[in-house]
């Protein structure tokens, strides 16, 4: 990691954070930092210094902006990339293999890396939203919709809040730290979250999508754009529901419907159940074991000289596509000879 404190701190910090931690429990784990020395973590420079390629760990990078620099100076060494967020567009060496946390970004690199090693490890709910999360809707629940602001686009801050405001809804938008994150998603009815304009402006994807899973956690009802891998989780009327659907008129109509009758929109426990079992770290330590198992084996595979595969640059599959085609037609044209 780039670093584990001050500007570093954010929500994907901490899901490497939890990765670690819960990867300790499987296999000797350390973390180190290459941007920050700090006084609890070795730093990267020191650590390659210190021993020859290729070394003994297996190392997992995951920033996504640092990741091309981290694996050229990873050359030579057991790599894997632990990918959030896709769209970077940068393009993996040969044989690095690819741990996607969603399905989203799964089928991004299977389309741009499809002869590396790619595997499934979907990132998880801290145990307190599902130890703590009042899924039932039970309690008071004085806020009638809650908006995180960071990642929150323009259309619900400048137009949606100020109109749901306008009906007599108690709308709160949370800013900066919160001690009890869910403490707030259990005070609330409804939870907004419209992260597709913040994502396409910086044009990579919604990694994984963590914040409405943990409202639905908390018996609150969602709505939500479904860009990337949002749309792993949220389906449509079922687990949460569409914001910006059409009308400005239509939004309003709909979120205060539902925090009128919450019990009418929140998702069944049958539907929701799965969901939040296969976010839980159990379920994750359950994908980690047999992930890191096909990694080790595929790096104790090329260290003892088997040459990875490699995918054709898509220029080439280009030119020779349009070349077989040029081919068969230039077949047709030629006159066929009468025996």
């Amino acid at each position: 990691m780039p670093g584990t404190t001050g500007r570093f701190r954010c929500g994907g910090l901490l899901v490497e954070l939890q990765c670690a931690r819960l990867l300790a429990e499987l296999v000797p784990t350390q973390l180190v930092t290459y941007r920050q020395r700090e006084p609890d973590h070795p730093f990267l420079a020191d650590l390659l210094r210190q021993e020859a390629a290729p070394g003994g760990p297996l190392w997992i990078v995951s920033w996504g902006f640092d990741v091309p620099r981290l694996l050229a100076r990873l050359r030579g060494r057991p790599v894997a990339y632990h990918a959030h967020s896709s769209g970077y567009g940068f393009d993996l060496p040969a044989g690095v293999p690819v741990l996607a946390v969603s399905r989203n970004t799964l089928g991004y690199w299977g389309d741009r890396a499809p002869r590396s090693p790619l595997l499934l490890v979907p990132n998880a709910l801290e145990p307190k939203w599902l130890e703590r999360g009042r899924r039932h809707g039970d309690g008071e629940r004085p806020i009638d919709v809650l908006v995180q602001r960071r990642k929150s686009s323009a259309y619900l801050l400048k137009r949606l809040v100020p109109a749901l405001r306008a009906r007599g809804l108690v709308v709160q938008v949370q800013e900066g730290w919160v001690d009890d994150l869910v403490e707030l998603f259990n005070s609330a009815k409804v939870v907004l979250y419209d992260s597709a304009d913040y994502w396409r402006g910086r044009g990579v994807s919604e990694g994984f999508g963590l914040p409405p899973i943990e409202a639905l956690a908390c018996g609150c009802v969602v709505f939500s754009s479904f860009n990337h891998a949002l749309a792993d989780s949220l389906d449509p009327g079922v687990l949460g529901h569409q914001i910006g659907a059409g009308s400005l008129a239509g939004d309003i109509e709909r979120i205060e419907a539902a925090a009128a009758d919450p019990d009418r929109w929140r998702p069944t426990s049958a539907a929701l159940a799965p969901l939040l079992k296969g976010c839980s770290e159990a379920a994750l330590r359950a994908r980690w074991a047999p992930a890191l198992a096909e990694v080790n084996g595929h790096w104790d595979r090329l260290l003892a000289g088997e040459p990875p595969l490699r995918s054709p640059a898509p220029w080439r599959l280009r030119w020779g596509q349009r070349l077989a085609g040029l081919g068969r037609h230039l077949v047709k044209l030629l006159p066929t000879r009468r025996v």
